[in-house]
Formats: C-alpha cells, sequence, structure tokens
C-alpha cells in the first residue's frame, strides 16, 4: 500500500490499523478544545509526526493517522480530510482552510478490479507555507511547492512550483509571487 503497489482494504491489519485510528479520532474531535494538552497528546498519538504549534480544529477526518507528518506552526481549520493511504507530508506554517481534502487513494478504472475493492495510493507534499483555500482538493500524487498559494475550490491534479498562486478546476498557476 505504501509504496503504491495494489492492495485491498479489507486486508484485517489494515482494517485494525483504521480502527485505532477511528477510535482516536473520535476522542479527538470529542475533546474540549480549550484542553490543548489532551488534544496534542491525542493528535501526537495518532498521527506519524507533530510539529510544535500545530493546531488542527475538530471535525478532522483520516484514515490511519500515521502516515500523516505537519510540521511547525500549521494551522488545519475545520473539517479537514486526509485520506493517508500512502505519506501525506505537511511542511511548517501552512495554512489549511476549512473544507480542504488531501487525497491519496486512486481506485482502477477497470471495473472488474475495481468491483473486487483494489485500489492503490500516490503520496503527497505540501512545502513550507503553503496556503490551501477553503475547500480546495488535493489529488493523489501531487507535490506543492513552498509558498504556493492555492486558491479556495481549486481541485489540484498536477504539482504546482514554489512561489505561485493557482486557482481554477484544474488548478493552474495564474501568477507568481514576487
Amino acid at each position: 500500500m505504501l509504496r503504491g503497489e495494489p492492495y485491498l482494504a479489507s486486508d484485517a491489519e489494515l482494517v485494525a490499523d483504521q480502527q485505532r485510528a477511528q477510535a482516536l479520532l473520535h476522542r479527538y474531535n470529542a475533546a474540549d478544545p480549550t484542553d490543548r494538552e489532551l488534544r496534542d497528546r491525542l493528535l501526537r498519538e495518532l498521527l506519524g509526526e507533530v510539529g510544535e504549534g500545530v493546531v488542527v480544529r475538530s471535525g478532522f477526518r483520516c484514515d490511519y493517522g500515521s502516515y500523516i507528518s505537519i510540521g511547525a506552526g500549521t494551522f488545519v481549520n475545520f473539517d479537514c480530510v486526509m485520506l493517508d493511504v500512502a505519506p501525506i507530508r505537511i511542511g511548517a506554517d501552512c495554512q489549511i482552510a476549512t473544507t480542504v481534502q488531501i487525497l491519496t487513494p486512486t481506485h482502477p478504472t477497470d471495473p472488474e478490479p475495481r468491483r473486487a475493492g483494489w485500489e492503490a495510493a500516490e503520496p503527497i507534499t505540501i512545502g513550507d507555507n503553503v496556503w490551501l483555500g477553503g475547500g480546495a482538493i488535493v489529488c493523489p500524487g501531487v507535490t506543492i511547492g513552498d509558498d504556493t498559494v492555492v486558491g479556495a475550490g481549486a481541485v489540484v491534479t498536477r504539482d504546482l512550483p514554489a512561489g505561485v498562486v493557482a486557482y481554477g478546476n484544474p488548478a493552474r498557476v495564474q501568477r507568481e509571487l514576487a
């Protein structure tokens, strides 16, 4: 799965890993938002790596959690979905707006293996100081360079370089940042 090879999500080990993550997510999302110590401890137990000063607001969803790393000072707003079937690496000092989706899974286009439950995934890398606007979707295999801004509602289907503003469906570079 982590190498991007086809796998079955119904595998007993994967199901157990997902159940662990779902139990932690339930506790995290239900935790008092003013109890920063508890929330930080739960987030660090759930995710693979969490930098100092990371804030992830409730309504957070993921598959496994352990394949997500978030750099120091990053802020993740309400109702973010990170499907971490492959690694998701988010840099430091990022701003991730409400209802952003970061999606690593892919499915076969051929109907028979799809019906049989086969899946694959491609990792996502988001550089430092990136801003993902509200409702943006980052698709499997995408890398977004440092200091880039992705507009609200954008669907990022291809890599974006550092220091640009991109938006649209599919997201396209609109201008470079000075």
